[in-house]
């Protein structure tokens, strides 16, 4: 068997309901809408968390935490991919940007300690973890935060 030759299987697939065609198609006059109310008037929408009046889950459940509006985010640059770096050069966030290891040279620069740095290098960057500022000092290197 091959996938053009795939077929649902018969019953899978229902025709959908016709609404507002008349007596004879059983959803007739008010088109499967009931009576009254909000829900049988055109142009409802139905608010996102509404449950009919009830104290919606969202408001009863207690809030716990805290977040942030001033995120330091920052764009991690491992160890390893300042290998490429000629050696004794010195790298900053605007060479790292022309390399193509972060997208902005405006947001904050970590650089993390994953991978070997067998070079010296002057790294400069908004933060260090303690493992990269680690080797990149045992390589012969310095690191010097912004």
């Amino acid at each position: 068997m091959k996938i053009h030759q795939i077929r649902k299987p018969k019953g899978a697939t229902k025709k959908p309901k016709r609404v507002g065609r008349g007596p004879g198609s059983g959803h007739g006059k008010t088109s499967s809408r009931g009576m009254k109310g909000a829900k049988s008037r055109s142009g409802f929408s139905l608010r996102l968390g509404f449950e009919g009046g009830q104290m919606p889950l969202m408001r009863r459940i207690p809030k716990r935490g805290f977040t942030s509006q001033v995120k330091n985010a920052y764009q991690v640059v491992n160890v390893d991919k300042l290998s490429h770096f000629k050696k004794d050069s010195s790298v900053d966030p605007a060479a790292m940007k022309a390399a193509g290891l972060i997208r902005s040279v405006e947001d904050r620069v970590k650089i993390l300690g994953d991978g070997k740095l067998g070079k010296a290098l002057r790294v400069s960057a908004h933060a260090f973890s303690e493992s990269a500022k680690k080797k990149i000092e045992e390589s012969g290197g310095e690191a010097i935060n912004v």
